[in-house]
């Protein structure tokens, strides 16, 4: 396992990168989709990106204010209602519907055993209780580990080297719906060439 950097090291990487490929940083480092991904504040993460220091928060303010946004979050994606959703959580984490619609709107800090529970209600194993409680420096720099990783280290990513060698080199796979439709439609088109056998010139 590579160490792991501190959010500066892994942002001064990141920029060389950007350069030496000649990467689209906004697409790259999209503010939203990080906002998104990490349950952080936009505004905080341009700050984080842009080098600055967002203001303290107490980690029970930061508990609430995750889980609040992953559950705005959730609704957005799946199209539920907001009592779908408080009644999901007290029957997949065992807590009352009155204790779940505090939690999931903020207003309650969850315990460690709740927490845990949401990690797993949310589909969040890789980051643990972690995405709830680490300061957002570290939240940032979690979610920039893998896109840093992938770039440093293409060929262990066989999807991201075959759009390099299509010339579709500006966009983080992991997250599909920032392809533009000529970036699709060159994508496509490496992945057919790439598996076709050759044509042979048979007169047709």
């Amino acid at each position: 396992m590579r160490p792991k950097s501190s959010l500066p090291e892994t942002l001064q990487r990141l920029d060389a990168l950007i350069e030496d490929q000649r990467l689209n940083r906004a697409e790259l480092l999209d503010p939203s989709r990080l906002a998104e991904d990490t349950a952080l504040p936009e505004s905080t993460v341009r700050t984080l990106l842009s080098g600055g220091t967002p203001p303290r928060e107490e980690v029970g303010e930061r508990v609430c204010a995750r889980v609040r946004k992953l559950a705005d979050a959730h609704l957005a994606r799946t199209g539920r209602r907001k009592p779908e959703l408080v009644a999901a959580v007290h029957r997949q984490c065992g807590i009352s519907e009155v204790w779940a619609r505090l939690i999931i709107g903020g207003r309650k800090v969850p315990s460690v055993e709740l927490l845990h529970a949401l990690v797993k209600f949310f589909d969040l194993d890789d980051a643990r209780e972690a995405f709830f409680t680490d300061e957002a420096p570290d939240a940032l720099n979690r979610a920039l580990l893998p896109i840093l990783d992938t770039y440093e280290h293409p060929e262990q990513d066989p999807v991201q080297a075959l759009m390099k060698k299509y010339g579709v080199v500006a966009t983080d796979m992991r997250h599909h719906g920032s392809l533009t439709a000529e970036q699709l439609e060159t994508l496509l088109a490496g992945v057919i060439k790439s598996v076709m056998p050759p044509q042979e010139d048979n007169g047709r």
